[in-house]
């Protein structure tokens, strides 16, 4: 990687003639710091993050960085966040992590482009994490963990959640429950399988475990692999999605099959976004309180920006929304 020394090299000007260019001081003529620039140009000079970071003032911008910005998920993430923002004068910059370590998104936590981040993405690495935070710089990581003083962690506690649902739908008289989720990459869905896997345990049911994993956590997967269920028959009792979103594009493929939910199949989701309760049937699903977690989130961020003494972790709780998807079969 270029430095300021290879710059001033090949410009032939003095190590601090090229920082006063790079910095817009006025003290250059206009002539040397195009030959800078240009020579920067060449040599693909990139600014060291945390050497500029130093010098200069807040940006008054906190990011958030998300795996995809799509979906119905992150509004009430998204409100919790900005809401506690704002009040503080600050903005809020979203971007993607799509691309991993060559994103636009890993190019604000290692160059220090914003004043913290809050970071939701499973593709950005732990060593970039812990690089990348600092006194004034702290990351708010959600549904992972990294072992660093200026990275605090929240979680919700998935499995707890996952496992509120599956033994709710074994006291309403179900026994044979499928899971249909996700790509197994991330803490998230081992914890929710997990719950799922502990209630069947419990009640003595593993052996009738039924497990399907494929693609993403959006409608058109569950949509997809709900068909492939439906295409096996001998369809269970009761199937319990790894998102509301997969939940919903689920009971669309059963009502495209002409299967009445709940009346033949019960269907449980988790997250209760907002469409929850407008699909037909309103579904029963495990809320995780999102607006809270965004701004919690986000106040974390400013009590270490600040100074302040934070815990490392928090985990905030799940609960049970009962509505029209699930049938009692007792």
């Amino acid at each position: 990687m270029a430095t300021i020394k290879d710059i001033a090299k090949m410009a032939g000007v003095s190590i601090s003639t090229v920082s006063y260019a790079l910095n817009n001081d006025t003290k250059i003529s206009k002539k040397t710091k195009e030959k800078i620039l240009d020579a920067a140009r060449q040599l693909n000079y990139q600014k060291n993050g945390i050497a500029s970071d130093l010098k200069r003032s807040s940006t008054r911008t906190i990011a958030l960085i998300v795996t995809d910005l799509a979906g119905p998920y992150y509004a009430e993430l998204v409100k919790g966040i900005q809401e506690v923002t704002l009040s503080k004068g600050y903005d809020l910059l979203a971007c993607s992590s799509v691309g991993g370590e060559t994103s636009t998104a890993v190019k604000f936590l290692t160059e220090k482009r914003v004043d913290g981040a809050i970071v939701l993405a499973h593709n950005i690495s732990e060593e970039i994490l812990i690089k990348s935070a600092r006194k004034k710089f702290p990351i708010i990581l959600l549904d992972r963990k990294a072992d660093s003083e200026h990275i605090v962690s929240i979680e919700v506690d998935n499995e707890a959640g996952s496992y509120l649902g599956a033994e709710f739908l074994i006291n309403q008289g179900h026994r044979d429950i499928a899971y249909i989720s996700g790509m197994a990459v991330s803490e998230l869905h081992y914890m929710r399988i997990h719950g799922y896997e502990r209630a069947l345990q419990k009640h003595v049911l593993e052996g009738r475990k039924r497990l399907h994993q494929f693609g993403l956590f959006n409608r058109e997967n569950g949509y997809s692999m709900t068909k492939m269920l439906i295409a096996q028959g001998n369809l269970p009792s009761a199937i319990m999605y790894a998102n509301d979103e997969m939940a919903i594009g689920g009971i669309n493929a059963f009502k495209e099959h002409g299967i009445k939910v709940p009346t033949d199949i019960s269907v449980i989701g988790f997250d209760d976004i907002e469409l929850a309760q407008y699909v037909r049937p309103a579904l029963t699903t495990i809320m995780q309180p999102k607006y809270e977690r965004g701004a919690l989130a986000a106040h974390l961020i400013f009590e270490m920006l600040e100074e302040r003494k934070t815990e490392p972790y928090y985990k905030l709780p799940t609960q049970l929304v009962l509505r029209d998807s699930v049938l009692n079969i007792n």
